[in-house]
């Protein structure tokens, strides 16, 4: 710093100015510091700049699973939002969740020097009495249950679970088989839930609930299952990649969609409007989740955010072409009545 105000020929105090953004310069001396800076390859040093004002200007987060399209997408919001803040990200994913593992993480995130915790956790690890996060951390949870203790971000996967429902059955379906997520999912279980809880509303009776891990794999695997019940004409899949299996399933058994069997997703990937056909689904706004969660941790070290409490976003129901009215009766019965509301 003292070579560059040599060369410059200013004080040290306006390179720090200069160097940390702060007014009080003008420009023309702002330019004439920054060209000594490129001269001479003078970087701040960050570690020294975090010590004397007392952050990092680092979020770090903590997150079980990166191979969900939701996950993913949802860090990639955390990144985006945290970016604008002024804010880097640093990743820490967990492969196995218990209590050792997550105390290692928030060890290991002091280690690396960060401001506040953003964890992408399920509901069963945070309700499991062998799981807990360590007091004296400015933390908010994404995708939980936990809003009585912690500060959580989601989506409104119950409401978006409804919508999908409820649309198969306002085009005509007497009920909607469920193509649902891992059981120890948090989202799987809102889904399923709200899934069942609607067709019961509706005076219908719910179908065998079909399990999936998330991946098109096991939605392929759904779907060959699925193509031999003659009483399915309607599928509500709980993520758009399981859907993309079933369609391809169902197609290689020769069914139409929606002719004979009409099928929606959820998530709203960017690829779901391409696929055969595009896809029904709900959408997610998982820029909106992320920003939340960013917001939230840094409302929590200015000390002016809630100690607990769940934010939902809002879900919407996206029409394409992959639902439709029931055409005839798999069976040739022709079309079936439907069920008394």
């Amino acid at each position: 710093m003292a070579d560059v105000a040599q060369l410059a020929g200013v004080s040290s105090q306006t390179v720090s100015r200069v160097s940390n953004g702060f007014p009080g310069v003008t420009e023309d001396t702002r330019r004439q510091v920054l060209a000594a800076m490129r001269e001479l390859g003078y970087r701040p040093n960050s570690a020294a700049r975090a010590l004397k004002r007392g952050e990092f200007r680092t979020l770090g987060v903590i997150t079980f699973s990166l191979s969900t399209m939701g996950n993913i997408r949802t860090l990639e919001a955390i990144a985006t939002s945290a970016a604008q803040h002024g804010y880097a990200v640093t990743l820490l994913p967990v492969a196995v969740p218990t209590q050792d593992e997550v105390n290692g993480a928030f060890s290991r995130l002091g280690e690396l020097a960060v401001d506040a915790v953003i964890v992408i956790m399920e509901i069963h690890l945070l309700d499991a009495a062998t799981v807990s996060l360590p007091p004296g951390v400015q933390v908010v949870v994404a995708d939980s249950d936990a809003g009585d203790r912690y500060t959580v971000v989601d989506t409104d996967q119950a409401g978006g679970a409804r919508d999908a429902v409820r649309h198969l059955l306002d085009l005509g379906h007497e009920t909607v088989w469920h193509l649902a997520g891992p059981e120890g999912s948090f989202a799987a279980q809102r889904r399923a839930n709200a899934w069942r809880d609607t067709l019961t509303a509706a005076g219908r009776v719910p179908p065998p609930l079909v399990r999936g891990d998330w991946s098109a794999e096991s939605g392929y695997r759904a779907g060959l299952r699925l193509a031999d019940e003659p009483d399915c004409t309607a599928v509500f899949t709980a993520n758009d990649q399981m859907a993309l299996g079933l369609l391809r399933a169902l197609h290689e058994r020769g069914l139409r969609v929606p002719g004979d069997i009409s099928v929606i997703g959820f998530d709203d990937i960017p690829e779901s409007a391409s696929f055969l056909p595009p896809l029904t689904t709900i959408h997610q706004d998982f820029a909106q989740v992320g920003r939340l969660c960013v917001e939230g941790v840094l409302s929590k070290m200015r000390q002016d955010g809630e100690e607990h409490g769940t934010t939902l976003v809002p879900t919407r129901l996206v029409r394409r072409e992959s639902t439709g009215a029931p055409g005839r009766d798999r069976r040739g019965e022709g079309a079936r009545p439907r069920a008394s509301r």
